[in-house]
């Protein structure tokens, strides 16, 4: 018995000492969970620092980049936005004085471009609207929002490490070729340097100095053409007047642009400015300069007494003592372009010289029929819309130039398009109770005739035959009083009156009442004293209104009494008495704005504020642009100062020599 407790307390005993040695070995393993987890932690923290350390450079470098090439584009398009803008001033500065030549016998003495044109241009691009010369922001028209870029052409030294300078220079003597008989230059050949220095920025304070050295070659060329010299459109004249006796009256003030020329004198008053960019001539020896009421004479381009001071300034002179500008005939010419195309009459290849006779109701007759095919009446009409037209049973085909209309009659211009999209001149025409609408389509090449219920489709367009390839043009002529708008009514002020590619003349046997704008769809020439071409936008469109007998008269209809009327206007014939033939004003005009020019026999005392001149440049620089069988004058070989001014034949061409830029 006793042998067998002590077995079994033996067995008891054992396993107590085998529990107790397990409890120490768990004991023994607790915290290296821990331990690892703070190993693990410590690695990624290193992990993660090593990363920080290693992107953040190359942010920053990426970053720096980024700006630095944003810095780099902005410099770069000020680079090439200051070398157009080169371009466009240089043809701006020509010296575009009407000259056979320079030099040699009878030729003009200052040569198209000198040294200080070259400086002007340079201070022009750094005065551009927008600042050139200081930062000018490129987030901008189209590209609003899409880029904060800017950049600023240098005048100056701005920093201790920039020390570029914009420049332009004529460094020496333009190349002319070989003189004519008469010892005259007809071509020079200039050559300008150039640096520009822009500085560009896109974010932040990261800038770019970009420099870019070259130079800028072009050539001018004299109109030499004989039949330039011999022949010259109305149309050339930003102003004529015929009849201008002197201390008749001061000019209104304002911009007046495109030559200008009198067979009297110019009359200056001290009541607004006068500004002029192109030559302005007279045949009296004498201008005249207002005090008050009180006329001075004076053969200088300038007069100052006591505290009166009268100083036009004349960019391309005040010429006095020129030879006088003849007249043309009569409107003869515009009467035969409605019936043959030609406006010379019977086919004569002597327009502009001699004028053939009025046409003859028989003429008229053989040539013309209204809506409903009947002919002109033999023994004349009182009223009535007629074109020159034929037809073949139902097949009708428009044959000569234009639109005549007998009485008096109230026209409106507007621009239209048809179905297909294809740009339409439409001539709304009311006599009385009636009205008929005319839509030139040269696209499709028809004439759409519509009175009432009556509708007349013609196979052809009015056609300009003088050209040696015919070319879509109409001639309107009112034989009595026209009264003549675009789009009429107060909203519709400045809206177009003429469609883009249309070349219409409107001339009347009697007055021209304007009684609304008259806009072209899209302006050739910029409406500022830079007055350059806009080439997008010329289409060839153009406008002239002519009356040989009647004066045009202006009136504001709208609400701020100012008037736009586009195209070459002229008002002039020989046989002109003293009340007529000029340009007068019903009412009052606040502000009267021309894009073309204003040819008058006589000139009138106006109710008017201002009025700009804003010569279409396309008639002096496109040989042989004008309205259609607009009056034209004869001017003499030898007569340079009525002859063409000089050109710029081609695109001036860029030769970069050098280009570098700098981050900052």
């Amino acid at each position: 018995m006793m042998a067998r407790s002590a077995r079994f307390y033996d067995r008891k005993t054992r396993a107590r000492s085998r529990g107790r040695s397990t409890s120490l070995a768990a004991r023994n393993d607790k915290g290296v969970a821990l331990l690892i987890s703070l190993m693990l932690l410590t690695l990624m923290s290193v992990m993660s620092v090593v990363m920080v350390m290693t992107v953040s450079p190359d942010m920053l470098i990426n970053g720096y980049y980024g700006n630095f090439r944003g810095s780099f584009y902005a410099a770069d398009s000020g680079l090439n936005m200051a070398r157009q803008q080169l371009i466009n001033q240089i043809q701006t500065q020509l010296n575009v004085t009407p000259c056979t030549g320079w030099g040699g016998t009878g030729g003009c003495t200052n040569t198209p471009l000198s040294a200080s044109n070259a400086t002007t241009v340079m201070n022009n691009v750094l005065a551009t609207t927008g600042g050139y010369g200081g930062l000018t922001s490129l987030n901008m028209g189209q590209a609003a929002n899409s880029w904060p870029g800017s950049f600023q052409i240098l005048a100056t030294n701005n920093s201790t490490t920039n020390t570029c300078v914009s420049t332009f220079t004529l460094p020496n003597n333009p190349v002319g070729n070989t003189p004519n008989s008469q010892g005259q230059i007809t071509q020079y050949t200039y050559t300008f340097n150039y640096q520009l220095c822009s500085l560009g920025r896109a974010l932040g304070s990261q800038q770019v100095y970009t420099s870019e050295n070259g130079y800028i070659s072009l050539t001018v060329q004299a109109n030499t053409t004989t039949t330039q010299q011999t022949t010259v459109s109305f149309s050339s004249f930003g102003a004529f007047i015929n009849n201008y006796p002197p201390c008749t009256g001061a000019l209104v003030p304002g911009t007046m642009e495109g030559p200008m020329f009198t067979n009297g004198a110019w009359q200056f008053g001290n009541n607004g400015a006068y500004i002029f960019t192109d030559p302005v001539g007279q045949a009296n020896a004498k201008a005249d300069y207002y005090c008050g009421s009180s006329c001075n004479q004076s053969a200088a381009s300038s007069y100052s007494s006591g505290s009166c001071k009268i100083a036009p300034t004349f960019p391309q002179g005040l010429q006095l003592g020129q030879a006088a500008v003849a007249l043309p005939p009569n409107d003869f010419s515009q009467q035969w372009a409605v019936i043959d195309g030609k406006g010379c009459g019977e086919g004569s290849s002597t327009c502009n010289v001699s004028a053939p006779p009025s046409p003859a109701n028989s003429d008229l007759h053989a040539a013309l029929m209204d809506i409903n095919k009947n002919a002109y009446p033999s023994n004349g009409a009182s009223t009535g819309v007629f074109l020159p037209y034929s037809c073949v049973g139902s097949a009708c085909t428009m044959n000569g130039g234009g639109i005549y209309v007998e009485g008096n009659a109230t026209v409106v211009l507007s621009p239209s398009t048809d179905g297909s999209g294809n740009l339409t001149q439409v001539y709304t025409i009311t006599q009385g109770s009636t009205t008929t609408t005319i839509t030139t389509n040269p696209t499709a090449n028809t004439t759409t005739i519509s009175s009432g219920s009556t509708n007349r489709v013609l196979t052809g367009v009015p056609m300009n035959k003088l050209l040696a390839t015919p070319t879509p043009a109409t001639m309107l002529y009112v034989d009595g009083t026209v009264n003549l708008s675009g789009p009429t009514g107060q909203s519709n002020q400045g809206q177009p009156a003429i469609q883009d590619g249309s070349q219409v003349t409107v001339a009347a046997g009697g007055n021209v009442n304007i009684t609304g704008d008259i806009v072209y769809k899209h302006e050739p020439v910029t409406m500022d004293t830079s007055n350059t071409l806009i080439p997008a936008n010329d289409t060839n469109q153009v406008l002239g209104i002519f009356t040989a007998n009647g004066n045009i008269n202006l009136s504001s209809p709208y609400s701020n009494k100012n008037l736009q009327v586009d195209g070459a206007l002229a008002a002039v014939g020989q046989n002109c008495a003293s009340n007529s033939c000029g340009f007068t004003v019903s009412g009052s005009i606040n502000t009267f704005n021309n894009v073309g020019g204003q040819i008058q026999s006589n000139i009138f005392s106006a109710n008017m504020q201002t009025e700009n001149t804003y010569f279409d440049r396309r008639f002096t620089s496109k040989p042989g642009f004008a309205p259609p069988w607009f009056p034209s004058t004869s001017v003499p070989l030898s007569d340079i100062t009525n002859a063409l001014p000089p050109t710029i034949p081609n695109p001036p061409t860029i030769t970069r020599m050098s280009w570098s830029t700098t981050p900052q």
